[in-house]
């Protein structure tokens, strides 16, 4: 089913991000993390995407998997590093062969090592080109990301919003945000983003902290900021592992449930390929189902 649809359908939505992994092993154990949320009524989950070889095959592998032996909605990333125009098509054609109904289009990151993206020769420029790309020729439901703290190389958030509705223009129907702890700052680009006349949905992407040090590394690779409150709890922490998830998860669960009890259509959760944290955050908001008013109607999106 086509996220657009379900986004229509449903709200709010809930859906995961995995990796490909890189070894049997992991691939085991992503399939047992993808059969512990699914029973939380998962909507879809995406798997992400390496240039030049380095897990692009497995996308199309683990995204078929989950689709065929776990039984959920999926979605493939796909990203212009590295890929030609026939490249891009060859993936395409393997997706829609598989019966993949959804594509989140990226322009990706440079390669490791390497500081500034360099369009591939034959291939494309932007998320923008690859959404128009895949539009104009596929079936797909085209899913695009966006950044509530900004784009690291956007000068400002004028300038971020005006790039981000050349993407929607360009096929992109729903869109997912970088993760983010603060809120306000969600709910600020939102209404920045409908100022600027863009009207796709808009889920709020999560990460449940499960280890400080970890996703601090991951904050300072994507600009997200920490809310001081929040480090200051993790540092009190003391390194504790125990402690850390439990505060990680708490968080994220108060968090999500503030997103979607004022109105975010959905919650895309940083799972990391590890079910613990993000089936907790989960569970709890299945339970207590934050989203629902006084007199049990669904909050506006």
């Amino acid at each position: 089913m086509k996220i657009a649809e379900i986004l229509a359908s449903r709200r709010p939505v809930f859906s995961v991000e995995f990796f490909p992994p890189k070894s049997d092993e992991g691939r085991d154990q992503l399939l047992r993390t993808a059969r512990d949320l699914a029973a939380l009524d998962l909507d879809f989950v995406s798997v992400t995407y390496g240039a030049g070889g380095s897990t692009r095959e497995g996308t199309v592998d683990i995204t078929t998997a989950l689709k065929e032996q776990v039984g959920l909605e999926v979605m493939a990333h796909l990203s212009c590093v590295g890929e030609t125009r026939e490249g891009l098509a060859r993936t395409l054609d393997r997706l829609e062969q598989a019966g993949i109904d959804n594509v989140f289009a990226l322009r990706g990151d440079p390669p490791r090592g390497e500081t500034d993206f360099v369009q591939p020769e034959g291939g494309l420029g932007s998320a923008a080109e690859l959404a128009g790309f895949i539009t104009a020729s596929y079936p797909f439901s085209v899913g695009g990301a966006c950044f509530p703290e900004v784009h690291p190389e956007a000068p400002d958030l004028e300038t971020d919003l005006a790039y981000l509705k050349t993407k929607v223009e360009a096929g992109a129907e729903f869109l997912i945000t970088q993760l983010f702890f603060d809120n306000r700052k969600y709910f600020d680009f939102v209404d920045a983003a409908r100022a600027k006349g863009i009207t796709v949905p808009i889920l709020a992407g999560v990460i449940p902290v499960t280890g400080f040090a970890h996703t601090r590394r991951i904050c300072d690779l994507c600009d997200a900021g920490i809310p001081p409150e929040l480090e200051r709890a993790m540092i009190a922490a003391d390194g504790d592992p125990e402690a850390e998830f439990n505060l990680g998860v708490a968080y994220a669960a108060q968090q999500s449930a503030e997103l979607v009890a004022m109105g975010a259509p959905g919650i895309h959760f940083y799972a990391l390929n590890k079910a613990p944290a993000t089936r907790a955050v989960l569970g709890a908001l299945r339970a207590a189902r934050p989203w629902r008013g006084a007199r049990g109607q669904t909050a506006p999106a």
